[in-house]
């Protein structure tokens, strides 16, 4: 018998689904449970990975303002030499880039044992899959919300933009103390936010990404008479590292392919096909067709600076990718905290989406 969706997903919310842990697997079963009652072949893709990914961002941030002191005597000395604060920040600023990219990419682990955690896959039909639907099914809360970490990228953004300044400013002599010392303490401030990214708390991640799921098994539902994948990936809240596993393992399935990941699909709004590259962008205009059909008219963008998605690794490996999502700064100042509940939160139109996706 198969459960209806309402039954699995009131499992899924049940659970707190940080990656790594039994309640994931819990989660991760119950979906399974379910694709397999509608005729769907089962496999997982097992991994593990380093939660001190999360700390790459942070750690930047932190050696940002660091660095920002470091180049106060250098700005506003007349002692030293004119090009020494423009070579510090160069160099400063990319070391930080490439020791936070180790970290957030599981390079450089900062200590603790690595968890295991694992991709569901699932198919039905006969041949190559032609277009595979993705969505993340883990979570995580941190001491700021997607709002927060949003804030955090636009003020070390300008941090940075206001220590190039300094530092051009500073080949034509020294600079002001009063306006060294502001370029400085927006670099802290810009630290101190980017910090406010570990790990604090569980959430149940109803938006984040319950909707996704929702709308992928609903997706999975109406996929009928085709040869049809579903792609659950685990670990996307640790940088996108289930999706990029399914990428390097699964190579050969994803030949003449396309993706639609659905991630935070919330009952406010507006729709959104995020792209990443040309062959999103026309991916993008070939779905968008699906969604006015059923009364979902939405919009095609780029993805904003300071959100990742499962999109982009299939886009870097030069798939066409786009990530269906619906969300409003209400929405974000909510995910990624222990907020993210199902109290109040109507599906209606994640399956909308998903019964889209899926229709013949």
């Amino acid at each position: 018998m198969v459960p209806t969706l309402d039954q699995t997903m009131r499992r899924v919310f049940a659970l707190p689904r940080e990656a790594g842990t039994p309640a994931a697997a819990a989660a991760r079963a119950a979906v399974a449970e379910h694709l397999a009652a509608l005729g769907y072949r089962i496999e997982y893709q097992p991994f593990s990975f380093h939660p001190s990914s999360l700390h790459g961002f942070p750690v930047f941030g932190a050696g940002l303002g660091g660095l920002a002191l470091l180049l106060l005597p250098l700005l506003t000395s007349a002692g030293a030499p004119p090009w020494a604060a423009a070579l510090l920040l160069a160099g400063g600023v990319a070391a930080l880039a490439a020791v936070a990219v180790g970290i957030g990419l599981g390079w450089l682990p900062l200590g603790g044992e690595p968890r295991e955690d694992a991709n569901l896959v699932a198919t039905r039909g006969e041949g190559p899959v032609p277009r595979w639907i993705v969505a993340h099914l883990d979570t995580k809360a941190q001491v700021q919300s997607m709002a927060g970490r949003l804030v955090a990228v636009w003020v070390i953004g300008l941090a940075l933009a206001a220590l190039l300044g300094l530092a051009l400013a500073r080949l034509g002599g020294p600079v002001p103390l009063g306006a060294a010392g502001s370029g400085a303490a927006l670099a802290v401030l810009a630290g101190a936010l980017a910090g406010r990214g570990r790990l604090r708390g569980t959430t149940t991640g109803a938006r984040d990404n319950g909707t996704g799921v929702a709308a992928a098994l609903a997706a999975a539902e109406g996929l009928r008479g085709v040869t049809a994948g579903i792609v659950i990936t685990g670990a996307e809240e640790f940088g996108l590292v289930g999706a990029r596993v399914f990428v390097r393992e699964g190579a050969g399935r994803l030949e003449d392919a396309v993706v639609v990941n659905l991630d935070t699909i919330d009952q406010e709004g507006e729709l959104a096909l995020v792209c990443h590259d040309a062959r999103g962008a026309g991916l993008a205009r070939a779905e968008a067709p699906r969604l006015t059909a059923a009364g979902l008219a939405a919009r095609i963008r780029r993805l904003p600076l300071g959100i990742l998605t499962d999109s982009l690794p299939f886009a870097r490996a030069g798939v066409p990718a786009i990530t269906i999502g619906r969300l409003t700064w209400r929405t974000l100042r909510t995910i990624h905290s222990p907020r993210d509940t199902a109290d109040g939160l109507s599906l209606e139109a994640a399956e909308r989406v998903g019964r889209a996706l899926g229709a013949n």
